[in-house]
């Protein structure tokens, strides 16, 4: 696939505003669009005036001067699959957030990747995004979706190693609250080769009453009583850890009411602040994907898988057990077909390898039945098709091998049952 510049993309997409940000192929890394100076959020608004969509800030205009039909809370609408009465039509609430992001991608001619980064995901939001993604035009393999906490250790990742030496802190504030997130390393057993695992935690929150004072109007006593109470926060967030550096996001950290709080944040330690972490990270996502980049580090959390099916197999000359479904996956988003060329018909073994604990998990498949056939002539599809979170079925068919050998039939299925998910992660940390 030829991918043009512009054409990778990561897109922030929560209940109040979107932001994209796309590869630079001259930079090598994320740029972000600017929707006016020094502004890359767009209100997560649509407008319909004069048989015409408009989107954004233009939305947000025809709805103050009462113009036109307008429709806010897309997100949450689309979420809850609404039904939307825009003039004398009624819309699902998925089409019109699927409108919104069409509208907003116009510029993006041809789009390759894309990874959404929301503030929660599970299997409906999964479908519903690759379902967007797939009325983009991008085929839905090319389409992922992770969380907030995903994107930002994504963006850690492309990040100097020093700033993630230790444990590196994001804060997030809008106006009623702050909450800390922590990333850091996991204990998982030895024998799992180098990879090293990470995790993001929310680690505290506090709901502030001077932030709602102080924003967006500056008030100066509840400034330094918020200033007081969030130095307090930090201070209880970073005792007994050592932090590498700090991240602040969103609305509430954009008025400088917190000087001593940052004198805090920087002593000893790097602090950002920026409102275009999540949409990078995502873009990050969609870099590594493009370019079938696997090394680095693997995130993990509650949600993702902690074990790994493996076959042994010759990939690019290096024979060994290679994973066709991999830790640190959603089980939803596992499924996957390929085909493998078989030396010999004697039995497949299968490895099915854990995180949480030392057990080797090893199933045959018996290939009675197969014709014998020499060397790589026989030719078989893999195909992995999870029923749910525990269990996922193996279907190993002969197709055949070109006009030498047509298909026998042949087809065995093996069901896995998998430890799942629940409590395996914790034993981790």
């Amino acid at each position: 696939m030829i991918v043009r510049t512009g054409s990778i993309l990561g897109y922030d997409l929560n209940e109040k505003h979107c932001q994209i940000s796309y590869y630079d192929e001259t930079k090598d890394e994320p740029e972000t669009l600017e929707v006016a100076v020094d502004n890359y959020q767009i209100p997560l608004m649509l407008g319909y005036y004069k048989d015409h969509w408009v989107y954004g800030k233009e939305a947000k205009r025809l709805a103050a001067i009462n113009e036109g039909c307008t429709v806010a809370d897309l997100f949450g609408k689309a979420v809850r699959q609404e039904k939307v009465r825009v003039g004398a039509k009624t819309h699902d609430a998925v089409w019109l957030l699927a409108k919104f992001v069409s509208l907003t991608l116009e510029k993006f001619k041809e789009i390759a990747f894309i990874t959404f980064s929301v503030p929660f995901t599970n299997i409906d939001m999964s479908k519903m995004l690759k379902g967007i993604g797939h009325h983009l035009g991008v085929p839905k393999e090319y389409v992922y979706v992770q969380d907030y906490k995903e994107s930002f250790c994504q963006y850690m990742f492309y990040q100097p190693k020093e700033l993630w030496q230790y444990e590196s802190a994001l804060f997030y504030c809008d106006a009623q609250e702050i909450r800390a997130y922590m990333l850091r390393k996991l204990n998982t057993i030895s024998g799992r080769g180098n990879d090293m695992f990470v995790t993001v935690d929310e680690v505290a929150n506090a709901h502030m009453k001077e932030l709602a004072a102080i924003y967006p109007v500056l008030n100066v006593d509840k400034a330094k009583d918020a200033d007081e109470r969030f130095k307090g926060f930090i201070q209880s967030v970073f005792e007994k850890k050592v932090v590498s550096s700090v991240y602040l996001t969103g609305e509430g950290f954009e008025n400088n009411w917190y000087p001593n709080s940052l004198k805090v944040l920087c002593n000893g330690r790097r602090a950002f602040l920026g409102n275009n972490l999540y949409s990078r990270g995502a873009c990050y996502t969609s870099m590594r994907k493009c370019k079938d980049y696997d090394e680095g580090p693997v995130y993990l959390d509650d949600t993702k898988m902690t074990e790994q099916i493996c076959l042994r197999m010759r990939v690019n000359g290096q024979e060994g057990w290679h994973p066709i479904v991999a830790w640190g996956t959603h089980w939803y988003e596992a499924d996957g077909q390929w085909e493998v060329i078989l030396e010999d018909t004697s039995d497949i073994e299968i490895h099915v390898e854990t995180l949480a604990g030392e057990e080797l998990q090893v199933e045959t498949i018996s290939l009675k039945g197969l014709p014998e056939r020499r060397d790589y002539s026989l030719r078989l599809q893999i195909e992995a098709l999870f029923m749910d979170e525990r269990t996922c079925k193996l279907t190993f068919k002969d197709v055949g091998f070109g006009e030498f050998y047509p298909p026998t039939g042949f087809q065995v299925e093996k069901v896995l049952h998998l430890g799942g998910i629940n409590g395996q992660f914790n034993s981790m940390s």
